[in-house]
């Protein structure tokens, strides 16, 4: 074997171990995400990348100028480009096309199945052992915290669910470790990330058989007579509006709308939704203060300005079209269709969680969206 083809092989396993160990710990998590682009910018300096980028990659790259432009208009500019270290994490994406192409993909999604189920049981031994099973108390693995762990969780399901009922082969072991990834979700009692993977699951199911759909209900069913009655009333709160949680949601929303309103073409500034919190509050706020405002799309535009919400939505239109071609007819349908279940999930949660905003999330996000493009290119 080549020097260089050396080289690359071990920046690829540096990338497939930062992605993979999110699940566990984010620092060794960007150890391994630091060596790995410091190997692949000596790499690409040394062979220029000479292939076409996917169509999501450009208006995701203007949505990263937004940003620092916002940054530099923010009310609080120092504090705003401060938070600006965290654009770093999207490197992940054009890594990725690099040192993950061909049958790297593959290898990839298998070694996040597999960390993430064995995270998983680090929950399920907290929920059953060490009593984190109540809201004030809740499982979150060996992250920092339980919407964190769950989000994490969320889209290795997605992963799983997507290899078994796309990949032909070796369907075995990721049915083994759904049962643990579901278990761990659930005592999570995190409610945007089980409606998150259930909108994904779903749209998997409907993408492989749309007959297969009937059982859902069923399924939906099963789920409910064999959940602990603290999952179930979990579950059911979240379409109860006198819940404080619902409540404050609907509260963060009506004040993401009047940043909006006062600053729509750079926003607040990165990290300056916090700082103006208190001015907008709304009558008998159930919170005074929030970092975030727990929806995506209200965060962004509140933060960083329309204009950024407009090339974030188009990066995301054209992911979601990418990807439901290759999920349908590429060569690589299970690395597709689990990008297309984090999509997914990742877009329905973030309406009541920023998610796209967590460092964890985030890497593990943009990995899996970016594979079934990295598939399809020669090794």
């Amino acid at each position: 074997m080549r020097a260089s083809a050396r080289f690359e092989g071990i920046a690829a396993g540096l990338l497939m171990a930062a992605v993979a160990l999110v699940a566990f710990k984010l620092m060794p998590a960007q150890v391994a995400f630091g060596l790995s682009a410091l190997m692949w910018l000596r790499i690409v300096a040394t062979e220029p990348w000479r292939q076409s980028l996917p169509a999501f990659v450009w208006p995701l790259a203007g949505y990263l100028v937004w940003t620092v432009l916002s940054a530099a208009f923010s009310i609080d500019p120092a504090a705003s480009f401060v938070d600006l270290k965290q654009l770093v994490l999207f490197l992940i994406v054009p890594m990725t096309l690099r040192l993950l192409r061909g049958p790297r993909a593959m290898t990839t999604l298998d070694v996040v199945i597999a960390t993430g189920a064995a995270a998983a049981l680090v929950a399920v031994v907290q929920s059953q052992v060490f009593g984190y099973d109540n809201l004030e108390n809740r499982p979150m693995g060996s992250l920092s915290h339980y919407m964190t762990y769950s989000g994490v969780i969320m889209l290795i399901l997605c992963a799983a669910v997507a290899r078994m009922l796309f990949y032909t082969g070796g369907r075995a072991w990721p049915g083994v470790a759904i049962p643990a990834l579901v278990v761990a979700l659930a005592v999570t009692l995190t409610r945007n990330a089980y409606i998150g993977a259930a909108a994904a699951v779903v749209c998997l199911i409907a993408l492989r058989n749309p007959k297969w759909l009937l059982a859902v209900p069923a399924l939906v069913l099963a789920a409910a007579l064999v959940a602990p009655g603290s999952i179930r009333d979990r579950a059911l709160s979240a379409v109860d509006l006198d819940d404080p949680s619902n409540r404050d949601r609907l509260q963060m929303l009506a004040m993401g709308v009047d940043m909006i309103g006062d600053h729509p073409v750079f926003g607040v500034g990165p990290e300056m939704v916090g700082v103006v919190y208190g001015d907008y509050l709304r009558p008998d706020p159930v919170h005074t203060y929030n970092p975030h405002l727990h929806n995506v799309p209200v965060q962004i535009a509140a933060e960083r300005g329309l204009p950024a919400l407009a090339l974030w939505l188009a990066f995301i239109a054209l992911l979601l079209r990418d990807l439901l071609r290759l999920a349908r007819h590429g060569e690589a349908r299970a690395i597709a269709a689990s990008g297309l279940g984090a999509t997914v999930a990742m877009l329905t949660a973030g309406l009541f969680e920023y998610n796209f905003g967590d460092s964890e999330f985030l890497m593990l996000l943009l990995c899996l969206i970016t594979l079934p493009f990295a598939a399809t290119r020669r090794p």
